[in-house]
């Protein structure tokens, strides 16, 4: 017999009655009743009941053991009797009876407990994660993560994409987040940095004639954390390939995604029509480039109808209208309203303006505090505009600022969406959002700069793309004709995340160097941080494009988790602390004279 065991804590069934087996494992819980003692043996397959009599020889040294000793038992495979059965556990119908039993290791008095489901401080289970990761939640998330994974992978080989591995140690790149640097011993004052993405590794590739590409890829960003971002490090399904437009990768991705999801669903509905939405689109009937589909609310632009002569509405004159359908509200009490109006002012709005619909002699009629500035024919124009009913209720985003509005616009819609119980439930709703600008205006720098991935392919006629003005002598006309400019970058979104971004790739050496120059980098600049991949570009390059998933986040849905850090297994907390290894830490003096660095400490605000 093995030293160990003969079968998993998962694994015995009625079928194994009577045999003689051994086990080994941790112990999930223990239960005295006087006459018996019971021990719930756990370990990664599942829970095994064990049972021993107090006249049995191997009872006291059975009696020592506590929650999370690593035991191991040998003994006899029982039936249970019909009133006993566990159907809730697949080795339910059975019992071992313990004839030895051999103590692995103890366990100290538990900082949190294995056992059941309650919540603990994240700082506790962060630093104790080897405990956390035995609790039976996210032991299933960590090893659904792992399924998924083989899942993609299987699909993509499926596919005819290859498997590559890219660069950890790269150069830094000045575009994206922040890099994580790591100083080189042998090249004073220089440094690798870790990879953001293996973007330009991956267009390589594909310039070096493979063709269609793929890898379970690491990504390194120094940014904050947030529920749905890991802070420092990630993983992604990165994808590349050749000889393609933008149809050819949404039609061997998207197979892909929603297969994983089908699979994974586990009872909830996969919706399989992914509509494409304009970037534009979205921001005005979603006020968001990550709208949520099961949230059946759709802004408008009402902007015109508050510039009307006959609304006495000043406070909405000259600015951006954004209007929030709330089906049903109208008969809210006046709290819901209230409630709405004062979690606006916590996004940073001015408020939450709104008009409750009713029907007076045949037509929609509006009350409230804005009603009354409304005549009769624009009460009529916004309820077309709207799409309102009587008993419905419309909320109002307005701002100076386009942006401004469509934001508190979406929110609301979140929100309102949340309050009234309208966000459909137990499914999946993706849509590709796409036409993304290739500029944006940066209002603090004052200053064209990009939208998103600087190597996108522009949907732009190349000659009048290499006349554009690129310096600050820009007109009106000039900034308007270069942010208007769009690119062949797409996402999907499922449910309000991002789960995928992508691309096109822009492969004209020029065109690239132009785009840069637009924003205020020369070509010597471009050339010094991109040299690489321009060079590879002027020995042929084919057309290509890609994308990437977010592994993480794909997860976290499919696990119905709110948090990344509940499906990833050793993660950082939102500090960027790994509070079980003490990671970041200091380092030995020789250390740092062996990299040719100092330490300077940052000085002290005064008070």
């Amino acid at each position: 017999m093995h030293a160990y065991r003969t079968h998993t804590c998962g694994q015995l069934r009625k079928e194994h009655v009577g045999q003689t087996v051994r086990l080994s494992g941790w112990v999930n819980r223990r239960r005295d009743h006087g006459g018996l003692l019971f021990i719930d043996l756990r370990d990664h397959y599942g829970i095994t009941q064990c049972v021993i009599e107090p006249d049995a020889a191997a009872f006291a040294e059975c009696d020592k053991v506590r929650s999370e000793w690593v035991i191991t038992i040998t003994g006899r495979v029982v039936q249970r009797f019909e009133a006993v059965i566990n159907r809730e556990l697949p080795t339910g119908e059975i019992e071992v009876r313990i004839d030895n039993i051999a103590v692995q290791s103890e366990a100290q008095e538990l900082p949190l407990p294995v056992f059941g489901d309650l919540d603990y401080p994240e700082e506790t289970r962060l630093k104790y994660r080897f405990l956390d990761l035995r609790r039976e939640r996210l032991h299933r998330n960590i090893v659904l993560r792992s399924r998924i994974i083989q899942s993609l992978r299987n699909r993509m080989i499926a596919q005819n994409f290859t498997e590559f591995q890219t660069p950890i140690l790269t150069a830094s790149s000045p575009e994206g987040a922040r890099d994580f640097l790591v100083p080189s011993r042998r090249y004073p004052g220089h440094f690798y940095a870790l990879p953001q993405a293996p973007q330009q590794f991956k267009q390589l590739i594909m310039v070096s004639g493979f063709d269609r590409y793929f890898q379970i890829a690491p990504c390194f960003r120094d940014e904050d954390g947030r529920a749905d971002r890991s802070p420092g490090e990630f993983y992604q399904l990165d994808v590349e390939m050749s000889f393609v437009e933008q149809k050819d990768v949404f039609d061997a991705i998207q197979p892909v995604l929603l297969g994983c999801f089908e699979e994974f669903a586990e009872g909830r509905k996969v919706y399989q029509e992914v509509p494409h939405i304009t970037y534009e689109d979205a921001a005005l009937l979603y006020g968001t480039d990550k709208p949520d589909l099961r949230n059946p609310i759709l802004l408008s632009d009402v902007s015109e109808v508050f510039a009307r002569e006959d609304v006495a509405f000043k406070a909405f004159k000259a600015k951006t209208v954004r209007a929030i359908p709330a089906p049903g509200a109208a008969g809210q009490p006046r709290s819901f309203f209230d409630k709405l109006n004062d979690w606006a002012r916590t996004e940073g709005a001015a408020g939450l303006g709104y008009i409750q619909l009713e029907e007076v002699e045949g037509r929609i009629a509006g009350k409230g505090p804005i009603a009354k500035f409304l005549s009769e024919e624009a009460m009529a124009a916004l309820v077309a505009k709207t799409g309102v009913k009587s008993g419905d209720a419309v909320f109002f985003s307005a701002d100076a600022k386009k942006d401004r509005a469509a934001k508190i616009a979406g929110l609301a819609r979140t929100r309102i969406g949340t309050e009234l119980k309208l966000i459909e439930e137990n499914c999946f709703k993706f849509c590709w959002i796409v036409d993304m600008p290739m500029y944006e205006w940066d209002e603090d720098e004052k200053k064209i700069d990009f939208g998103h991935n600087p190597f996108s392919l522009p949907q732009y006629d190349r000659e009048k793309f290499m006349k554009l003005k690129a310096d600050a002598s820009l007109n009106q006309d000039d900034r308007e004709e270069i942010l208007g400019i769009k690119v062949f970058q797409y996402d999907i979104v499922c449910n309000g995340y991002e789960m995928l971004s992508g691309a096109v790739r822009n492969r004209d050496p020029e065109v690239m160097l132009k785009a840069f120059e637009i924003v205020g980098h020369g070509r010597d600049y471009t050339e010094a941080k991109f040299g690489g991949m321009l060079s590879a570009f002027r020995y042929g390059a084919p057309p290509h494009g890609g994308c990437a998933v977010g592994l993480e986040r794909v997860v976290m849905l499919l696990a119905g988790e709110e948090n990344i850090r509940e499906v990833t297994v050793f993660p950082m907390n939102q500090q960027g602390e790994d509070l079980l290894m003490n990671a970041p830490t200091e380092v030995l003096p020789k250390q740092l004279r062996e990299l040719h660095i100092r330490v300077v400490q940052p000085e002290k605000e005064k008070v």
